[in-house]
């Protein structure tokens, strides 16, 4: 602002200047050139007046005249010049302040040399004998007087241009201040200048109007936040550019990346995975994308669709699901069904062939009881092994499997150790049952079905004159039910596996079982609600501690039993 105003005081000044300039100069030439008219009229009389009274000799006496003199005889031969010699001057009868003298006594020119930038003041009179005495005057012109003066004008210029910034200067601190003092984000007071008002209102408008924008934003951003923030999916939204515009803390997790240090960084610095770069890739040319992340125990799927605003693509959005649960459950699928084949297809290849021996009538009439104890034996394998499945669907399904009642521990573990007396005898194991503990509500079968496998397990993997014995105890975490042997014990590396079906700790164990005892011992302990601990140590035994909760709790099965691990029960 202040250039400006100082260019519009010098620009003003400058031209006042050379206007003035001008127009006094013009003024006074026009002035003067009148008065040189003047003064040669006086000059050409007196001159006139001695002329008629002595001839050219009064003429020749002026050796240095101030003016040009020039005489004229009537046919316009130059009588006599004071500068030039009058044998080699034209003929004057043409020129016009000569011709005017002939023919009104007197006349006037004024001549300007383009060459000199000069101007000639004439002024003839005509005498008494008919011949014209002319007198002359050189001026310069005004353009010429104005040229000579630019050296004191253009001091004055400077001094004007000096001037004019120390204005320019005042004058704009003096008119920006008020300005300056505006307060943009509240201009409440009145300004200063009435001229201000204007600017202010549509300040307060638009700062009411901006206010009410960002308010909006700010809604609508903590919605989103606090949608996004609480989704387990992640969710990631770019531009053209694979610029991060937006995510959740899903999306951070899942891709195992740290929070962003930079404002919008490349979305590619997130996980550098070939799969996640190409779900980038293809959504930012316009393609749909999906791809399956593993990173460690953690799988996550990558949808990826690009953007389109007007038919023109902005950018991408990427959702990202945590499949780590489907991704082990169809691995559990896929181990299931091939472990179930091999589990069916052993008892039935060996009744199928001992049912051929016999067909074909290559055994003998002493040997038939053998060959048919061996299929009944088979044939029960079988049905057990489809009744573990049948159970394990049951609880997987979460559906009802029985009514709740209240169960005593002391005589479901009684049943369960009579049950297996006659095994634990032909493997060398005692049997022993210790302390008590109060009723718990549960599914009876299902108690004693956990109760049976552990206790079963404990006999099939113990030592010949090893023993099993079952404690039972209250404590202020509930009632508990113990099961400890003497057995080859469980690795450390192998606990966490030992639940999963058909897992066998020892394949080579002369065990009998279908695998699938500890399975449903896990799946009928989450369905009551039942904790499960474990202490082991190899060579020398294992502890399986059931832990049942002292309150009656509600379930969805039967009377409502209530799923400890829901991603058990499903």
């Amino acid at each position: 602002m202040k250039k400006q105003i100082f260019r519009a005081i010098s620009a003003v000044a400058l031209s006042v200047l050379l206007a003035s300039l001008v127009l006094i100069v013009g003024v006074l030439h026009g002035y003067f050139q009148d008065r040189v008219l003047a003064e040669l009229g006086r000059s050409a009389a007196y001159a006139a007046r001695a002329v008629e009274t002595e001839g050219a000799a009064y003429l020749e006496r002026l050796n240095t005249p101030s003016n040009r003199i020039t005489w004229v005889a009537q046919d316009g031969t130059v009588l006599y010049d004071s500068e030039e010699a009058p044998d080699g001057m034209e003929n004057h009868a043409g020129r016009a302040e000569i011709r005017e003298a002939f023919l009104t006594g007197r006349g006037t020119a004024v001549r300007q040399s383009d060459t000199l930038a000069q101007k000639t003041v004439y002024y003839a009179l005509r005498l008494s004998d008919g011949s014209v005495l002319r007198l002359a005057e050189t001026q310069y012109s005004v353009w010429m007087l104005v040229v000579q003066a630019l050296q004191p004008v253009a001091l004055v210029m400077a001094l004007a241009l000096c001037l004019a910034l120390w204005l320019a200067g005042r004058l704009s601190a003096r008119l920006v201040a008020p300005i300056n003092a505006i307060d943009l984000s509240d201009p409440e007071a009145e300004p200063d200048y009435e001229e201000l008002a204007p600017l202010v209102g549509r300040i307060r408008s638009q700062n009411r109007e901006i206010r009410r924008q960002v308010d909006a934003l700010r809604r609508r951003q903590e919605e989103f936040r606090a949608i996004t923030g609480h989704m387990s999916e992640g969710l990631l939204l770019i531009d053209r550019e694979t610029r991060l515009l937006s995510y959740n803390e899903a999306a951070l997790r899942l891709l195992g990346a740290a929070e962003p240090a930079e404002e919008a960084p490349s979305v590619l610095t997130l996980n550098r995975e070939a799969g996640f770069r190409r779900c980038v890739e293809e959504s930012l040319s316009g393609h749909r994308r999906e791809e399956l992340l593993e990173r460690g125990d953690l799988c996550c799927r990558v949808f990826a669709n690009p953007v389109e605003e007007d038919g023109t693509l902005s950018g991408a959005v990427l959702i990202l699901l945590d499949v780590t649960e489907k991704e082990r459950r169809e691995t559990l699928r896929r181990e299931f069904t091939a472990n179930v084949s091999h589990e069916l297809k052993t008892p039935l290849t060996s009744i199928l062939g001992t049912a051929e021996i016999l067909e074909n009538g290559m055994v003998r009439p002493e040997d038939i009881g053998h060959f048919a104890g061996n299929i009944h034996r088979e044939a029960q394998r079988l049905i057990g092994l489809v009744n573990d499945i049948i159970k394990l669907s049951r609880l997987d399904e979460g559906g009802p499997v029985g009514q709740w009642e209240t169960v005593s521990l002391r005589e479901t573990a009684e049943a369960v150790l009579e049950r297996l007396s006659l095994a634990a005898e032909r493997r060398q194991v005692s049997l022993s049952l210790t302390g008590d503990c109060g009723p718990v509500r549960g599914v009876p079968q299902i108690v004693e079905e956990i109760l049976y496998n552990l206790c079963d397990n404990a006999v099939a993997y113990n030592r010949p004159g090893g023993s099993v014995r079952v404690t039972l105890s209250s404590d202020g975490q509930g009632e508990r039910a113990a099961v400890s042997d003497t057995g080859i014990g469980i690795p450390q590396e192998a606990r966490e596996r030992i639940f999963e079906r058909f897992y066998r700790l020892d394949k080579s164990h002369p065990s009998g079982g279908t695998g699938l005892g500890l399975s449903i011992v896990k799946h009928g302990a989450a369905y009551l609600g039942v904790r499960i601990e474990l202490e082991s140590e190899p060579e020398k035994g294992s502890t399986f501690t059931l832990i049942f909760p002292k309150a009656p709790q509600e379930t969805g099965g039967g009377e409502g039993a209530v799923c400890a691990d829901p991603a058990v029960r499903r």
